[in-house]
């Protein structure tokens, strides 16, 4: 359904250290830096975007905004979470860890980038 998913960063390099690690994580390359200065990450098929405001204006993380990522095992996402909380990231919510759900048990943890923007790293079991 998506293309690609975008955040703004008020710090690119900041940026690049945090979401380096968090992809190196999971198996993830680092990033490659496009001709409009914005990193771009390629993972599973799957594109994530970071970049500087087009307008101008300070980038802030979306309130009620969750970007989610698919991770393979409950062990990646501890490896996930840690590299993200060693990076510059901040580590929310509960520590990793099951999550009743109607639909089935998932793994779960969350992340805030530096910039606000929340993450979420996700496996059902």
């Amino acid at each position: 359904m998506f293309s690609h998913i975008m955040l703004g960063s008020n710090d690119i390099e900041r940026s690049r250290k945090f979401y380096d690690a968090i992809f190196a994580a999971i198996g993830g390359a680092p990033a490659t830096l496009n001709p409009k200065g914005r990193l771009v990450y390629s993972h599973n098929g799957q594109r994530l975007v970071i970049g500087k405001p087009l307008n101008g204006e300070p980038a802030t993380g979306g309130n009620g905004s969750t970007v989610g990522f698919a991770i393979e095992t409950p062990e990646k996402i501890d490896a996930w979470w840690k590299a993200g909380g060693e990076n510059g990231g901040v580590q929310i919510e509960d520590p990793p860890g099951v999550r009743k759900n109607a639909t089935g048990d998932l793994y779960l943890a969350y992340l805030r980038d530096p910039d606000g923007n929340k993450l979420c790293a996700l496996h059902s079991m």
